[in-house]
């Protein structure tokens, strides 16, 4: 890979928030709504129930733990249970990487359509 083919981390924040960003607008007609948690932005349902955020470069999804979108969003190389404060990951949430940013709006999707 060229040197000017890397992205830097200002690059690669602005490309995961672009993309954050179009998924929040493909969502609102389904009831999804910009707001904040833990700092990040994030989307929440109709009834104010946050389902997915923005955590650096990283899509963060409330999946539900026995779920089989949870089993295979935590499988994808560089996924993890979100730990916000260090020490306590949130068992039913997945941080999905930018590398699968493919796979994000399948992700929130799912995390819209699961119950809380």
């Amino acid at each position: 890979m060229r040197d000017d083919d890397r992205m830097t981390g200002n690059d690669a924040a602005a490309a995961a928030l672009s993309r954050y960003e179009t998924i929040a607008e493909d969502l609102a007609p389904l009831g999804a709504h910009r707001s904040q948690m833990f700092g990040m932005p994030c989307l929440k349902d109709v009834n104010g129930k946050a389902f997915a955020g923005l955590h650096g470069a990283e899509l963060v999804c409330r999946l539900g733990r026995d779920s089989a979108e949870h089993a295979e969003a935590l499988a994808l190389e560089g996924a993890h249970l979100f730990d916000p404060a260090g020490g306590r990951p949130m068992k039913d949430w997945v941080c999905v990487p930018a590398s699968s940013s493919a796979r994000w709006r399948r992700y929130a999707e799912a995390a819209l359509a699961a119950p809380r």
